[in-house]
C-alpha cells in the first residue's frame, strides 16, 4: 500500500509564559505515516495537541519543528487536496444546503459549467441521504443534518485526504451512531484516506485501520500505534461480539487511564488477520499473543 502522508519529527511549542525561559512544548518528536485508502484515528487526553497536529496536516498552522510530507513533498499551506470536517459544521448560514456545497465545488473547479456544478452537488447530497433538503438553510436543519452537509461539502471536492476533527462529538448518541455508520460506508465505497481525531474509543475501533495513542502533554508524543485487526465490514450492533473486541478496547482504555509513555515495537504472532503494519505499530489480535520485534 502506498504511503501518502509522512509526519517526521513534528513538534509544536507555544510562547513563553511568565517566569519561563523556554517555549512550552505541546508535543514533540511525533512520527507516523498514513497510507493511501487508510483510516487512521488519533486518541489522547485534552491538551496533548491533537487538533494542532490536524491543523498542521491541513496547512492552516505551522509546526515549530519537523515536517509533513504528502507524496514525498512538504506541505506549505492549505490545499484542495485536503478537506477538513470540523467539530462545528462551519456552514455559511445565508446559503442553502446546495449553495454551501456548490461554493466548495466552484472553489475546486472554477471553470465548471452550471449543470456540472449542479450534478456534483446532487451526487454528494444523495450520497449522505439529504435528498429533498437541498433548498434548506442551516437554521432549518438538525445538528446531524448540518454535519451531513459538512461531510458532503468535503467529499464534493474529491480530496485525496479527509481530515476530521471530532466531527460527531457534539451530537446525540443516536445521531452520532448513524453518522459513524455513514462515514464507514462512504470511506469504504470511495477508498478515502482519512485522518480523524476522536475521544471515543468505540468510534475509533469501528472506523479505524490504525489507532494512534498520544501520551499527555507537555511534550506529548505518539506513544503507541495500535493496528485494528477486527475484520471489515464492521457493524456497531455486533462489533462487541467479536473475540478480539474487548482485548483491543481494554488495551486502549488502560492506556488512557494510565497515561502510558512510549513503548517498544510489538507485532502479532497470529497471522490470521494480517493488517498493514508500519514501524512502531502495535497489533493486538489478542493480548495473550504478542511478541517483541528485535
Amino acid at each position: 500500500m502506498k504511503r501518502l502522508i509522512s509526519v517526521e519529527g513534528l513538534a509544536k511549542s507555544f510562547a513563553h509564559r511568565r517566569g519561563a525561559t523556554d517555549p512550552i512544548p505541546v508535543f514533540e518528536h511525533v512520527w507516523f505515516n498514513v497510507h493511501e485508502g487508510e483510516f487512521v484515528c488519533l486518541i489522547g487526553h485534552s491538551g496533548c495537541g491533537k487538533t494542532t497536529i490536524l491543523n498542521v496536516l491541513a496547512g492552516i498552522e505551522t509546526a515549530s519543528a519537523g515536517v509533513v510530507l504528502i507524496d514525498e513533498r512538504e506541505i506549505v499551506g492549505p490545499s484542495l487536496d485536503r478537506a477538513v470536517i470540523f467539530q462545528s459544521h462551519a456552514l455559511l448560514p445565508w446559503f442553502s444546503v446546495e449553495q454551501n456545497i456548490a461554493f466548495a465545488v466552484r472553489s475546486r473547479w472554477p471553470k465548471a459549467r452550471r449543470d456540472e456544478v449542479r450534478h456534483r452537488v446532487q451526487r454528494v447530497v444523495d450520497l449522505v441521504h439529504l435528498t429533498g433538503a437541498e433548498k434548506k438553510r442551516p437554521s432549518e436543519l438538525s445538528g446531524g443534518m448540518k454535519q451531513r452537509v459538512g461531510i458532503a461539502r468535503a467529499l464534493a471536492i474529491e480530496p485525496r485526504i479527509l481530515l476530521m476533527d471530532e466531527p460527531f462529538s457534539a451530537l446525540d448518541a443516536l445521531t452520532r451512531g448513524s453518522l459513524q455508520d455513514e462515514a464507514a460506508r462512504l470511506c469504504s465505497e470511495t477508498n478515502q484516506t482519512v485522518f480523524m481525531i476522536t475521544h471515543d474509543v468505540d468510534e475509533a475501533i469501528l472506523l479505524a485501520d490504525r489507532i494512534l495513542l498520544m501520551s499527555n502533554g507537555p511534550g506529548a508524543q505518539i506513544a503507541e500505534i495500535v493496528v485494528n485487526s477486527l475484520p471489515r465490514p464492521r457493524h456497531r450492533y455486533d462489533l462487541h461480539r467479536h473475540i478480539h473486541y474487548y482485548p483491543l478496547r481494554n488495551h486502549i482504555i488502560e492506556f488512557l487511564i494510565e497515561r502510558s509513555q512510549p513503548v517498544r515495537d510489538v507485532l502479532p504472532a497470529d497471522p490470521r488477520h494480517p493488517p498493514v503494519v508500519c514501524p512502531g505499530d502495535i497489533v493486538i489480535p489478542a493480548l495473550s499473543n504478542l511478541e517483541i520485534v528485535q
